[in-house]
């Protein structure tokens, strides 16, 4: 697939805690593929649930990217002002009968695997606070993009259920954010885990809805504990290294779990070392097309 001549692409952070190994993978594989075609990267910082983000966790994600040399472009954007933005598609959406109002609670339709759209047609209980929802019947179907490691996707939403774009509380939900945000901050290429492969037919329903820009994917396999569970800050995943000689050696691993053909001695250099080699090998056609990675028993 050719390159895009302006390259775009972002790390987009929750900030509910400090970032882990999965994190890193993530953030380098983003940084190395805008980097090695000299694009630009920068980083949004995705707080639109503060119940889940405590105080200074922002700050110290930016200090832990600053630590392992993943040094963005721009001036960091956070997610907390943009209601306006927000609210303006979500209104397009209403407009065109593609978002609606929903009254019911998650535990009356717990039977079912995705929610069964009792409120397409009207509130199933005007008293309730309500959120809104895609109509993802309505919108388009089927979904189909290419993924640079998995290959050919086809998703019927609908399938999915009617993801919700905005809460009862009033919060906004991430599918509708991010991709208000990714079109506004011109994102070309989006590269992220492979947990998100399947958020992406909701996103190209409201990108299509909403006649934004498709940008190119490429979802990155996940690290996993030996279990098999995700790395995640619910499962009490370790921050990162904070010492000099842990994060070079955090950010060697983070290559080898990307796939890259690293030389052994390469492990004993310096962050910026390690990155200059990386951005000069680069290359998605070493990613073996895996959903999982294991964690590995040195970090």
């Amino acid at each position: 697939m050719t390159q895009p001549t302006c390259y775009r692409g972002r790390f987009a952070p929750t900030p509910s805690g400090p970032l882990h190994f999965g994190s890193l993978v993530a953030a380098l594989g983003s940084y190395l593929d805008a980097r090695a075609v000299g694009g630009e990267w920068l980083v949004r910082i995705e707080d639109i649930d503060p119940p889940r983000c405590p105080p200074g966790a922002d700050s110290m994600i930016l200090r832990q990217l600053e630590a392992f040399g993943l040094q963005w472009d721009g001036a960091v954007r956070w997610q907390h002002g943009r209601h306006d933005a927000y609210q303006q598609a979500l209104d397009a959406l209403a407009h065109q009968g593609l978002a609606y109002p929903c009254s019911c609670s998650r535990k009356q339709w717990q039977a079912f695997s995705v929610y069964p759209g009792w409120c397409r047609q009207g509130l199933s209980d005007a008293t309730q606070p309500v959120a809104w929802r895609l109509r993802s019947d309505l919108a388009q179907r089927p979904v189909e993009w290419h993924d640079r490691l998995f290959g050919f996707q086809q998703f019927d939403p609908e399938t999915l259920g009617d993801v919700i774009l905005k809460r009862k509380d009033s919060l906004w939900a991430y599918q509708l954010a991010v991709v208000v945000d990714d079109a506004e901050q011109g994102i070309t290429d989006i590269v992220r885990g492979f947990d998100l492969l399947d958020n992406t037919p909701w996103q190209r329903q409201l990108q299509i809805a909403l006649a934004l820009p498709e940008p190119r994917y490429l979802h990155l396999p996940l690290v996993v504990t030996p279990e098999g569970q995700k790395l995640s800050k619910q499962n009490l995943a370790p921050a990162l290294a904070d010492d000099e000689r842990g994060i070079r050696h955090q950010l060697f691993q983070a290559l080898l779990a990307l796939d890259q053909a690293l030389p052994s001695e390469l492990s004993r250099e310096p962050v910026t070392t390690q990155l200059h080699w990386a951005v000069t090998h680069w290359s998605v056609a070493r990613l073996s097309p895996s959903a999982h990675r294991e964690l590995p028993q040195e970090v």
